[in-house]
């Protein structure tokens, strides 16, 4: 994680590691933080970080608590 990011996303290992969760998360967000690695797992594309537009729909499109959005700025996590 680089020092100039304003915010971090979290996600368990039981959602990245679902190729059908993987595709849902990558479909929902749109600013392109999430990709679907070749073995379909989830990754998280780092140089997009910053684009978070705290829309919450990869928050929404994911079990509860299994996606995490942290404001690096005020240590605030979403959802809240």
């Amino acid at each position: 994680m680089s020092d100039a990011l304003f915010i971090d996303v979290e996600v368990d290992d039981r959602v990245a590691t679902d190729p059908g969760m993987a595709a849902k998360l990558t479909e929902v967000c749109p600013v392109d933080i999430f990709a679907c690695s070749d073995d379909g797992t989830l990754r998280i594309v780092e140089e997009n970080l910053d684009e978070c537009v705290l829309c919450e729909l990869c928050i929404n499109a994911a079990p509860a608590g299994t996606v995490r959005v942290v404001k690096l700025y005020s240590g605030e996590t979403l959802p809240a």
